[in-house]
């Protein structure tokens, strides 16, 4: 099997390559974290004017016709500089569920709006009492004068607060943790009865809690099957998790190239700490885990945009798992070879030692996906 990027492919790695290596410079980013919501609005707008908004999109509604492979590209890419912008939250999840459950007009309608930049989605899907069970929603929607209300709690909303749209899951038949009976509907996030509760999160990117109380909507806010979104749903954080999985290489990459240039030059007795044998094999074991890690990503991103839905959770669970182990490996050892100054605000090594962290637990932390894996047999 060929793994080489096609052309197109290598031209956008090193579009995603050259945009971070200028703009993503550790000091740089402290800037972006203290703008009013957290990242670069100037940044964004580069992102779309690149294309990279509209990559994974169809050509008719604004995109490029990308896949896993080229979101993997520019994923691994932001990991490398720690990016802030909510990709992620509006490209991967936002956009990717309009593109798999909406009808021609809501496609027509956002997703030209997401690759110019001018509009920002946010999917509403964890509740307090969900842990990692997409079937467990209590929010209802229930139906009035030919549209709905909906009421309910959402939490850690990624980027909830910057989004202009809310992609929310909803109750419209069945009780919680019925895998029936879930269905999705787009609401404005300034909508009356939409309240709004946003703050940082421990890897410098923002989440919020949304509540929703007696929210009247139209019938065309239905996003998809009423009361059988869940398949989309499980279909988007699939997506999310494979989208991880490459930031975190990304990050992982970034890591060990701090970690071996600072013990190249740290000296100890008056020689480089690098040249103890006993810190090149824990350098090795860190470049082992990250190379273990880029395999499993590929696997991901490749297996991503299959209809099989059997084969496409079977690799992304083994992806999440590689990913969580050799995450917790690199981001261990490289704080521990950096000394204490890994372990300070002012030294990048520890944010993205941070953001490693966060990623184990989203989507299904390692334990998670350990167990769902033998839920596919061969």
């Amino acid at each position: 099997m060929d793994f080489d990027y096609s052309e197109e492919q290598r031209l956008l790695d090193e579009t995603v390559r050259r945009l971070v290596k200028d703009e993503y410079e550790f000091a740089k980013r402290k800037n972006y974290l203290a703008e009013p919501r957290g990242f670069s609005a100037a940044l964004w707008s580069r992102y779309a004017e690149l294309g990279l908004l509209g990559l994974p999109f169809a050509e008719e509604y604004g995109g490029f016709g990308g896949g896993g492979i080229e979101t993997m590209i520019v994923m691994e890419g932001l990991g490398r500089g720690l990016a802030l912008e909510p990709y992620l939250a509006t490209v991967v999840l936002g956009g990717g569920l309009v593109a798999l459950a909406g009808n021609d007009a809501q496609k027509s309608a956002i997703l030209p709006e997401i690759s110019a930049g001018n509009l920002k989605l946010a999917f509403a899907q964890s509740e307090r009492s969900a842990r990692y069970d997409l079937a467990a929603v209590e929010s209802s929607a229930r139906p009035q004068g030919g549209g709905f209300v909906l009421n309910g709690h959402k939490s850690v909303v990624l980027h909830g607060g910057a989004a202009d749209k809310l992609i929310v899951s909803a109750r419209t038949a069945g009780s919680p943790r019925d895998e029936s009976g879930l269905s999705l509907f787009l609401v404005d996030r300034d909508a009356k009865g939409v309240a709004v509760h946003e703050y940082p999160t421990v890897d410098g990117l923002r989440a919020a809690d949304i509540v929703l109380s007696d929210v009247a909507i139209g019938s065309d806010a239905l996003l998809g099957p009423r009361d059988g979104a869940l398949p989309l749903i499980v279909r988007a954080s699939d997506c999310a998790v494979a989208a991880v999985c490459a930031e975190a290489v990304g990050i992982m990459e970034t890591l060990n190239a701090m970690t071996l240039d600072y013990i190249k030059t740290r000296k100890q007795f008056g020689v480089p700490i690098g040249s103890f044998q006993v810190l090149q094999h824990r350098m090795v074991d860190m470049t082992i885990a990250a190379e273990q890690a880029k395999s499993m990503e590929i696997l991901a991103a490749m297996s991503i945009d299959s209809d099989d839905r059997r084969e496409r959770e079977k690799a992304v669970s083994a992806a999440k798992v590689q990913i969580g182990l050799s995450g917790r490996l690199v981001g261990q050892q490289a704080i521990q070879l950096h000394g204490g100054i890994g372990m300070t605000d002012e030294y990048a090594a520890g944010h993205y030692f941070k953001r490693l962290a966060s990623i184990e637990h989203s989507f299904g932390d390692t334990d998670y996906h350990l167990d769902r894996f033998p839920a596919f047999p061969d």
